[in-house]
């Protein structure tokens, strides 16, 4: 059976897959993988178009009749995460007052800030276009995913606020979910079931196998520091990514439960797929 598998070109994503790339997990499954950024796997996903996909959490909100998540996978900002930065300081009370260029209206960073500042005035895109937009002073603030969060100060950006620290301090310590990986809800439960096998013995060999991995990953680093790559993939390929646990789950429930509280996301019932 060929499952179509829906990830970003990103260091962490590439690391995770690795192994199934590589054809080091003995699985009977095919899987074809297929790049694209984030935004359009969130949009795909509201189509159900592939069977295994990435996504963000913020995007589950509207698809979570359709998906199941995998309990492996996960990417979260365990005290860190999306960064708003600007050219010059900017005090938090007056934020409002500023136009933010966010990466895509369903990432999580985008529900991250609309929780921080539900009256936020912003303008979406291409991740990778914010940075150079806010040094060259064609928005004032900038929301950053990614790389981004780790080279901003180097770009000569001021943070103004970390949302992993601001999640945390209002959650007593929870870790901001940001990506999940997920199965369409459809498919048979042993499938399901070899999927999610496969998926952690991938995550697991990336993780005890990390200097091939990391090989790896870094085609996909856009042209950063193997240094910098390699501590990005380390911020969101980690123990949570291997099993998120019962921490992880109430994070993700918190936050689109939160999200739902104002009116930012429908209510969502979540499903979570069965283990191999």
């Amino acid at each position: 059976m060929t499952i179509r598998l829906g990830h970003s070109p990103d260091a962490d994503d590439a690391f995770m897959f690795w192994a199934l790339a590589e054809g080091l997990v003995d699985t009977p499954l095919q899987f074809e993988h297929v790049l694209r950024d984030i935004q359009t796997l969130n949009e795909w996903a509201r189509e159900g178009k592939l069977e295994f996909t990435a996504m963000s959490v913020h995007n589950l909100a509207y698809v979570a009749d359709r998906y199941c998540v995998l309990a492996h996978g996960g990417s979260f900002g365990d005290g860190y995460g999306p960064r708003l930065v600007a050219r010059e300081p900017i005090p938090l009370e007056h934020l409002q007052d500023y136009t933010i260029a966010v990466p895509g209206y369903l990432t999580s960073a985008y529900l991250a800030l609309r929780l921080f500042l539900p009256d936020a005035k912003t303008v979406e895109m291409p991740f990778d276009a914010i940075m150079p937009a806010v040094q060259r002073g064609e928005v004032p603030v900038g929301l950053l995913i990614h790389e981004g969060q780790l080279t901003h100060r180097e770009a000569g950006l001021h943070l103004l606020l970390d949302l992993g620290v601001w999640w945390g301090e209002q959650t007593g310590g929870l870790p901001l979910p940001l990506g999940i990986n997920t199965v369409r809800s459809d498919l048979p439960e042993a499938v399901q079931r070899e999927i999610a096998r496969a998926f952690r013995e991938s995550i697991r060999l990336g993780l005890e196998n990390r200097e091939q991995a990391m090989r790896y990953a870094m085609q996909f680093g856009r042209g950063i520091d193997p240094d910098t790559v390699d501590r990005f993939v380390g911020m969101y390929v980690n123990a949570l990514t291997l099993e998120m646990g019962e921490r992880g789950r109430h994070a993700i429930e918190e936050f689109l439960r939160r999200g739902a509280e104002v009116g930012i996301v429908p209510q969502a019932s979540i499903h979570y797929c069965p283990t191999g």
